[in-house]
Protein backbone atom coordinates (compact mmCIF):
# COMPACT_ATOMS: atom_id res chain seq x y z
CA UNK A 1 0.00 0.00 0.00
CA UNK A 2 1.28 3.45 -0.87
CA UNK A 3 1.33 5.87 2.04
CA UNK A 4 0.72 9.54 1.33
CA UNK A 5 2.93 12.00 3.22
CA UNK A 6 1.47 15.26 4.47
CA UNK A 7 0.43 17.70 1.78
CA UNK A 8 2.59 20.80 1.53
CA UNK A 9 0.70 23.82 0.14
CA UNK A 10 3.98 25.11 -1.22
CA UNK A 11 3.93 22.25 -3.70
CA UNK A 12 0.91 23.94 -5.28
CA UNK A 13 2.65 27.30 -5.36
CA UNK A 14 0.53 28.43 -2.40
CA UNK A 15 1.62 29.93 0.87
CA UNK A 16 0.49 27.90 3.87
CA UNK A 17 -1.98 29.84 6.03
CA UNK A 18 -0.73 30.80 9.51
CA UNK A 19 -1.65 28.37 12.26
CA UNK A 20 -4.01 29.63 14.94
CA UNK A 21 -2.59 29.73 18.45
CA UNK A 22 -3.50 29.26 22.08
CA UNK A 23 -1.56 31.33 24.63
CA UNK A 24 -1.00 29.85 28.07
CA UNK A 25 1.46 32.03 29.92
CA UNK A 26 4.74 31.83 28.03
CA UNK A 27 3.53 28.84 26.01
CA UNK A 28 2.24 29.55 22.52
CA UNK A 29 0.45 26.43 21.37
CA UNK A 30 -0.07 26.17 17.61
CA UNK A 31 -2.86 24.12 16.11
CA UNK A 32 -4.58 23.55 12.80
CA UNK A 33 -8.33 23.84 12.34
CA UNK A 34 -10.22 22.84 9.21
CA UNK A 35 -13.37 24.54 10.43
CA UNK A 36 -16.75 22.89 10.08
CA UNK A 37 -17.60 21.40 6.67
CA UNK A 38 -19.58 23.96 4.64
CA UNK A 39 -22.42 21.50 4.17
CA UNK A 40 -22.60 20.76 7.91
CA UNK A 41 -21.75 23.82 10.05
CA UNK A 42 -22.85 21.96 13.19
CA UNK A 43 -20.53 19.01 12.57
CA UNK A 44 -18.82 17.54 15.64
CA UNK A 45 -15.15 18.35 16.24
CA UNK A 46 -12.30 15.84 16.38
CA UNK A 47 -9.19 16.99 18.25
CA UNK A 48 -6.03 15.03 17.42
CA UNK A 49 -3.13 14.81 19.90
CA UNK A 50 0.17 13.58 18.44
CA UNK A 51 2.91 11.36 19.79
CA UNK A 52 6.39 12.27 20.93
CA UNK A 53 8.85 13.49 18.25
CA UNK A 54 5.97 14.38 15.97
CA UNK A 55 3.43 17.16 15.53
CA UNK A 56 -0.18 17.38 14.43
CA UNK A 57 1.18 16.47 11.00
CA UNK A 58 1.10 12.79 11.95
CA UNK A 59 -2.71 12.89 11.68
CA UNK A 60 -2.74 14.45 8.23
CA UNK A 61 -4.12 11.24 6.61
CA UNK A 62 -6.99 11.21 9.09
CA UNK A 63 -7.75 14.90 8.59
CA UNK A 64 -7.83 14.38 4.81
CA UNK A 65 -10.24 11.49 5.20
CA UNK A 66 -12.60 13.03 7.75
CA UNK A 67 -12.63 16.80 7.16
CA UNK A 68 -15.66 16.57 4.87
CA UNK A 69 -17.70 15.20 7.78
CA UNK A 70 -16.09 16.70 10.89
CA UNK A 71 -14.28 19.79 12.05
CA UNK A 72 -10.71 18.52 12.47
CA UNK A 73 -8.22 20.14 14.84
CA UNK A 74 -4.61 19.02 15.33
CA UNK A 75 -2.49 20.39 18.16
CA UNK A 76 1.30 20.72 18.43
CA UNK A 77 2.30 20.11 22.05
CA UNK A 78 4.67 22.62 23.62
CA UNK A 79 8.24 22.16 22.43
CA UNK A 80 7.12 20.25 19.33
CA UNK A 81 5.94 21.10 15.83
CA UNK A 82 5.28 24.83 15.48
CA UNK A 83 4.67 25.43 19.18
CA UNK A 84 7.33 27.24 21.17
CA UNK A 85 9.55 25.80 23.88
CA UNK A 86 8.88 27.81 27.06
CA UNK A 87 10.75 27.37 30.33
CA UNK A 88 9.45 24.84 32.81
CA UNK A 89 8.59 21.16 32.79
CA UNK A 90 6.54 19.47 30.09
CA UNK A 91 4.83 16.92 32.31
CA UNK A 92 1.61 15.27 31.21
CA UNK A 93 -0.55 17.26 33.63
CA UNK A 94 0.72 20.53 32.14
CA UNK A 95 0.01 19.31 28.61
CA UNK A 96 -3.43 18.15 29.71
CA UNK A 97 -4.20 21.67 30.90
CA UNK A 98 -3.01 22.92 27.48
CA UNK A 99 -5.44 20.55 25.77
CA UNK A 100 -8.32 21.52 28.05
CA UNK A 101 -7.66 25.20 27.38
CA UNK A 102 -7.66 24.52 23.64
CA UNK A 103 -11.02 22.73 23.72
CA UNK A 104 -12.45 25.55 25.80
CA UNK A 105 -11.06 28.13 23.37
CA UNK A 106 -12.66 26.28 20.44
CA UNK A 107 -16.00 26.66 22.25
CA UNK A 108 -17.58 23.66 20.51
CA UNK A 109 -18.72 21.68 23.52
CA UNK A 110 -17.63 18.06 23.90
CA UNK A 111 -15.18 16.82 21.27
CA UNK A 112 -14.06 13.51 19.88
CA UNK A 113 -10.47 13.22 21.13
CA UNK A 114 -7.97 11.00 19.33
CA UNK A 115 -4.54 10.74 20.94
CA UNK A 116 -1.54 8.67 19.91
CA UNK A 117 1.07 7.68 22.49
CA UNK A 118 1.82 11.02 24.24
CA UNK A 119 -1.53 12.27 22.95
CA UNK A 120 -3.14 9.24 24.55
CA UNK A 121 -1.54 10.02 27.92
CA UNK A 122 -3.24 13.41 27.68
CA UNK A 123 -6.55 12.09 26.34
CA UNK A 124 -6.95 9.67 29.25
CA UNK A 125 -6.35 12.46 31.74
CA UNK A 126 -8.84 14.74 30.02
CA UNK A 127 -11.50 12.03 29.84
CA UNK A 128 -11.06 11.13 33.52
CA UNK A 129 -10.86 14.67 34.89
CA UNK A 130 -13.04 16.70 32.51
CA UNK A 131 -15.53 14.17 31.13
CA UNK A 132 -17.91 16.91 29.97
CA UNK A 133 -15.34 17.89 27.32
CA UNK A 134 -15.01 14.42 25.77
CA UNK A 135 -17.68 13.05 23.43
CA UNK A 136 -15.61 9.98 22.58
CA UNK A 137 -12.04 8.88 23.16
CA UNK A 138 -9.75 7.11 20.71
CA UNK A 139 -6.43 5.93 22.13
CA UNK A 140 -3.74 4.84 19.69
CA UNK A 141 -0.49 3.10 20.63
CA UNK A 142 -0.42 4.37 24.19
CA UNK A 143 -0.08 3.27 27.80
CA UNK A 144 -1.77 4.04 31.12
CA UNK A 145 1.29 3.12 33.15
CA UNK A 146 4.66 4.79 33.75
CA UNK A 147 7.47 4.28 31.28
CA UNK A 148 9.09 0.86 31.53
CA UNK A 149 12.06 1.19 33.91
CA UNK A 150 14.43 -0.47 31.44
CA UNK A 151 13.56 2.17 28.82
CA UNK A 152 13.75 5.32 30.94
CA UNK A 153 17.55 5.63 31.04
CA UNK A 154 17.78 4.75 27.34
CA UNK A 155 15.26 7.42 26.34
CA UNK A 156 16.91 10.03 28.54
CA UNK A 157 20.31 9.25 27.01
CA UNK A 158 18.90 9.51 23.50
CA UNK A 159 17.32 12.85 24.45
CA UNK A 160 20.61 14.23 25.76
CA UNK A 161 22.46 13.19 22.60
CA UNK A 162 19.70 14.57 20.37
CA UNK A 163 19.74 17.88 22.24
CA UNK A 164 23.46 18.26 21.68
CA UNK A 165 23.88 17.10 18.09
CA UNK A 166 20.47 16.45 16.53
CA UNK A 167 18.69 13.34 15.32
CA UNK A 168 21.29 11.97 12.88
CA UNK A 169 23.56 10.19 15.40
CA UNK A 170 20.61 8.48 17.10
CA UNK A 171 18.41 7.87 14.07
CA UNK A 172 19.20 4.14 13.91
CA UNK A 173 18.15 3.74 17.54
CA UNK A 174 15.00 5.86 17.24
CA UNK A 175 13.52 4.52 13.98
CA UNK A 176 12.71 1.00 15.34
CA UNK A 177 11.01 2.62 18.34
CA UNK A 178 8.75 4.76 16.18
CA UNK A 179 8.00 2.39 13.30
CA UNK A 180 7.57 -1.34 12.63
CA UNK A 181 10.26 -3.19 10.73
CA UNK A 182 7.70 -3.93 8.04
CA UNK A 183 7.22 -0.17 7.55
CA UNK A 184 10.95 0.55 7.56
CA UNK A 185 11.45 -2.13 4.89
CA UNK A 186 8.67 -0.75 2.68
CA UNK A 187 10.07 1.53 -0.07
CA UNK A 188 6.76 3.40 -0.29
CA UNK A 189 7.16 4.46 3.34
CA UNK A 190 10.50 6.20 2.79
CA UNK A 191 8.82 9.51 1.87
CA UNK A 192 7.00 9.55 5.21
CA UNK A 193 10.22 8.97 7.13
CA UNK A 194 12.01 11.65 5.12
CA UNK A 195 9.29 14.19 5.86
CA UNK A 196 9.25 13.26 9.54
CA UNK A 197 13.02 13.76 9.77
CA UNK A 198 12.82 17.07 7.90
CA UNK A 199 10.15 18.37 10.25
CA UNK A 200 12.03 17.12 13.30
CA UNK A 201 15.15 18.98 12.14
CA UNK A 202 13.27 22.29 12.33
CA UNK A 203 12.20 21.92 15.96
CA UNK A 204 14.14 23.59 18.77
CA UNK A 205 16.09 20.68 20.19
CA UNK A 206 16.03 21.84 23.81
CA UNK A 207 12.23 21.92 23.78
CA UNK A 208 11.94 18.50 22.18
CA UNK A 209 14.38 17.06 24.72
CA UNK A 210 12.19 18.36 27.55
CA UNK A 211 9.21 16.70 25.88
CA UNK A 212 11.13 13.40 25.89
CA UNK A 213 11.91 13.81 29.59
CA UNK A 214 8.23 14.55 30.25
CA UNK A 215 7.26 11.25 28.64
CA UNK A 216 10.07 9.20 30.19
CA UNK A 217 9.33 10.50 33.71
CA UNK A 218 5.53 10.57 33.45
CA UNK A 219 3.23 9.50 36.26
CA UNK A 220 0.80 6.65 35.55
CA UNK A 221 -2.88 7.29 34.89
CA UNK A 222 -4.08 3.72 35.41
CA UNK A 223 -5.65 4.58 38.76
CA UNK A 224 -8.03 7.02 37.06
CA UNK A 225 -9.24 4.86 34.20
CA UNK A 226 -12.42 3.87 36.02
CA UNK A 227 -13.42 7.56 35.86
CA UNK A 228 -13.46 7.47 32.05
CA UNK A 229 -17.08 7.29 30.93
CA UNK A 230 -16.75 8.34 27.27
CA UNK A 231 -17.10 5.66 24.58
CA UNK A 232 -13.54 4.50 23.99
CA UNK A 233 -11.74 2.87 21.08
CA UNK A 234 -8.24 1.50 21.72
CA UNK A 235 -6.04 0.93 18.64
CA UNK A 236 -2.55 -0.57 18.69
CA UNK A 237 -0.09 -1.77 16.09
CA UNK A 238 0.65 -5.48 16.31
CA UNK A 239 4.38 -4.66 16.05
CA UNK A 240 4.38 -1.69 18.44
CA UNK A 241 7.61 -1.97 20.42
CA UNK A 242 7.23 1.27 22.39
CA UNK A 243 3.79 0.54 23.85
CA UNK A 244 3.13 -3.13 23.07
CA UNK A 245 -0.26 -4.76 22.63
CA UNK A 246 -0.53 -5.85 26.26
CA UNK A 247 -0.55 -2.19 27.34
CA UNK A 248 -3.50 -1.53 25.04
CA UNK A 249 -5.25 -4.64 26.38
CA UNK A 250 -4.85 -3.32 29.92
CA UNK A 251 -6.48 0.01 28.99
CA UNK A 252 -9.36 -1.68 27.19
CA UNK A 253 -9.98 -3.93 30.18
CA UNK A 254 -10.02 -1.04 32.65
CA UNK A 255 -12.33 1.35 30.77
CA UNK A 256 -15.95 0.26 30.74
CA UNK A 257 -17.14 -0.94 27.31
CA UNK A 258 -13.88 0.03 25.60
CA UNK A 259 -13.16 -1.73 22.30
CA UNK A 260 -9.70 -2.95 21.29
CA UNK A 261 -8.46 -3.16 17.70
CA UNK A 262 -5.03 -4.57 16.80
CA UNK A 263 -3.68 -3.38 13.44
CA UNK A 264 -1.44 -5.82 11.61
CA UNK A 265 1.85 -4.85 9.92
CA UNK A 266 2.00 -1.76 12.09
CA UNK A 267 4.27 -0.30 14.74
CA UNK A 268 4.02 2.65 17.13
CA UNK A 269 2.98 5.30 14.59
CA UNK A 270 -0.22 3.71 13.35
CA UNK A 271 -1.78 6.89 11.93
CA UNK A 272 1.06 7.03 9.38
CA UNK A 273 1.96 3.37 9.02
CA UNK A 274 -1.54 2.06 8.32
CA UNK A 275 -3.58 5.20 7.61
CA UNK A 276 -6.34 3.49 5.64
CA UNK A 277 -7.12 1.07 8.46
CA UNK A 278 -6.91 3.77 11.13
CA UNK A 279 -9.16 6.01 9.01
CA UNK A 280 -11.70 3.19 8.75
CA UNK A 281 -11.66 2.35 12.46
CA UNK A 282 -11.73 5.94 13.64
CA UNK A 283 -14.29 7.08 11.09
CA UNK A 284 -16.72 4.28 11.86
CA UNK A 285 -16.30 4.87 15.59
CA UNK A 286 -16.91 8.62 15.67
CA UNK A 287 -19.77 8.50 13.16
CA UNK A 288 -21.75 6.37 15.58
CA UNK A 289 -21.32 8.91 18.39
Amino acid sequence: MTRIPAHDPASDGLEAPPMPTLNRGAAVIHYTDTGAPPENPEAPTIVFGHGLLFSGWMFEPQVRALAREFRCVTVDWRGQGESNAPAGDYDMDTLTLDAIALVEQLDVGAVHFAGLSMGGFIGMRMAARRPELIRSLTLLDTSAGPEDPDKVSRYRLLAHVYRLVGIKPVKKQVLPIMFAQSSLADPTFAAVIDEWLARLAKVKRSGMAKAVFGVADRDPIDGELDAVTAPTLVIVGAQDGATPVHKAEFIAERIDDARLEVVEACGHSSSLEQPDEVNRLLGDFVRDR
